[in-house]
């Protein structure tokens, strides 16, 4: 895999009616009754765009009862949207600025190592800052094997090398785009695709 899921991502957006639910979901949770009301479409229609828009993982479901309700996953949209515009401009800025930025986060992203990375390599605790989360999630799987896949048991295997939460830190892979999974086979992501500690705040 190399851009499946920004392909994925935008293929999602490619229809007028999901971009319409999505417009609708950002002011809140709806159930697929009402957006299929609000839209004047069938809820046959709202479900069939509700599984394009949950592969892309734009938005979210839960179930109450017999009702499924929609919501929208913020972090997703943008942080695809961020990986897209990465990967078009990303040797744009002028040298100067981006060598400030580049030594600015070198050094950040070394600091959040000492702190929760141990001198034999193991993990202290998953942080909970998501700016030091992702640094920290990102020194892990740089230490994969780029194209090669891994089963969940030897990836887990992996992870308890660092720390005894495996669980935890392999779906925090998935959420945050460092991997991708399919069929219980996990393997790296592009970089480009990884979410982007250095954009947040």
């Amino acid at each position: 895999m190399q851009l499946d899921k920004i392909i994925t991502y935008h293929k999602a957006l490619a229809d007028a009616t999901r971009i319409r639910m999505l417009i609708l979901l950002a002011e809140g949770e709806l159930n697929g009754q009402v957006l299929a009301e609000k839209l004047g479409v069938t809820p046959a229609t709202i479900t069939h765009h509700a599984a394009k828009l949950r592969e892309a993982s734009l938005i979210n479901e839960r179930r109450d009862k017999n009702t499924i309700y929609f919501a929208l996953n913020e972090y997703f949209i943008r942080s695809n949207a961020t990986a897209t515009a990465d990967l078009i401009f990303k040797n744009k800025k002028g040298d100067t600025e981006s060598m400030k930025d580049e030594d600015r986060n070198q050094n950040l992203k070394q600091s959040v190592i000492r702190n929760f990375i141990t001198l034999d390599g193991k993990l202290k605790h998953i942080p909970a800052q998501l700016k030091k989360k992702l640094i920290v999630l990102e020194h892990l799987v740089e230490q994969l094997e780029k194209g090669r896949t891994y089963t969940e048991k030897e990836l887990n295997a992996f992870i308890k090398n660092y720390h005894p939460d495996f669980a935890t830190i392999r779906r925090e892979f998935i959420m945050h785009q460092f991997m991708f999974r399919e069929n219980e086979i996990y393997e790296l992501n592009p970089v480009e695709m990884w979410a982007k500690w250095e954009n947040l705040s």
